[in-house]
C-alpha cells in the first residue's frame, strides 16, 4: 500500500426499503476536516485522471457502480515512492479511500452502468491547488487498457 492512503471498509443497512451506505464521520479517527463534498460521475470505460492535489486529502467512496481507483507515489522521500496501486471499488466493495496529499489519482468506469463517486474533502475546491495530467499521455508507468487475466 502506498504510505498514507487508507482504505476503510464502510457499512451498509439494507432493507425492504432499500439501505443506508455510511461514508464519513465526524467522530472517526480518519476524519480530519470537512472542506466540501461533491460527486463524480463517470460512464463506463471513461478515465478521469490524472490529478494530484498539494494540499486536499481526498476520502472517495462510490455509491454506485464500479470503478478502478489507480493510486501512483511519486513524492520525494516517500518510502512507497514508485508504487502504484489498482483498487476495485463500488457496490461489491463499500470502503472508504482515503487520498493524501501528493498522490496521483485518478479512476475508470468498469461495467456496464455509471458509477457515481462521492468525495468528502478537507478543503474546498481551489483550482490552483490541483494538478493535472492527460491519462495517457503523462510520465506515469500506468496503462488504462483493459488487461484480459
Amino acid at each position: 500500500m502506498i504510505e498514507g492512503v487508507l482504505v476503510h471498509p464502510l457499512r451498509q443497512i439494507p432493507d425492504e426499503r432499500g439501505k443506508v451506505m455510511h461514508m464519513l464521520r465526524c467522530d472517526e479517527p480518519h476524519f480530519e476536516r470537512f472542506g466540501e463534498i461533491y460527486f463524480s460521475l463517470v460512464y463506463p470505460g471513461v478515465v478521469k485522471g490524472w490529478h494530484l492535489h498539494r494540499e486536499m486529502t481526498l476520502n472517495y467512496a462510490v455509491v454506485v457502480g464500479t470503478i478502478k481507483l489507480v493510486l501512483y507515489d511519486d513524492r520525494e522521500g516517500s518510502p512507497s515512492r514508485g508504487e502504484i496501486v489498482e483498487l476495485f471499488v463500488g457496490e461489491s466493495n463499500y470502503v472508504l479511500v482515503k487520498i493524501p496529499p501528493g498522490i496521483w489519482n485518478g479512476f475508470k468506469g468498469v461495467g456496464t452502468q455509471p458509477a457515481l463517486v462521492a468525495n468528502c474533502a478537507t478543503l474546498p475546491h481551489d483550482p490552483a491547488e490541483i494538478v493535472r495530467l492527460d491519462p495517457f499521455d503523462n510520465p506515469i508507468p500506468y496503462d488504462w487498457a483493459l488487461r484480459q487475466r
